[in-house]
């Protein structure tokens, strides 16, 4: 298997994220991804029309809404969010750490998008900052085009 390409760790949400397995190592079968993310850092109800996605708790909790169903996760939980059904989650302690699988992988170009290249891990979680909405319109346009993201 190829080895991942530095640097390992991307500012997201005023958290983090590394790439564990990128979909160019899967022939796009999937991604798997590690989060470290600041309460708050919740994207909206959303529906992936290509991709199905797979979290599992490695430190905090997470309540996660997929279509009608609520369900909390803590250390150890895993859960299956399949692809056409609205999902969300949110972060209930102060941070959560999560590993995200997305089926097929190309989702993660998304990820990539909306992130920056760390040099060094941060000390503290920050709340996230939110684009401009000029930067937010130009980025939702080229990536829901791409990845098939709708947001309810």
């Amino acid at each position: 298997m190829e080895t991942l390409q530095e640097p390992l760790y991307r500012s997201y949400q005023g958290g983090y994220f590394r790439s564990l397995v990128t979909p160019e190592q899967t022939g796009n079968l999937f991604s798997l991804l590690e989060f470290t993310l600041p309460k708050g850092a919740e994207p909206p109800p959303h529906i992936h029309t290509n991709e199905d996605e797979s979290f599992y708790v490695l430190d905090g909790e997470l309540s996660v809404t997929i279509g009608d169903r609520c369900t909390m996760l803590r250390k150890g939980d895993a859960l299956f969010a399949p692809r056409n059904i609205s999902h969300s989650f949110k972060i209930v302690t102060d941070k959560a750490v999560f590993i995200n699988l997305i089926t097929p992988g190309a989702l993660w170009n998304y990820f990539i998008a909306f992130s920056e290249p760390l040099e060094s891990l941060p000390q503290t979680l920050t709340a996230p900052q939110a684009p401009s909405p000029e930067r937010l319109k130009a980025m939702l346009d080229a990536t829901t085009n791409i990845y098939q993201i709708n947001f309810k």
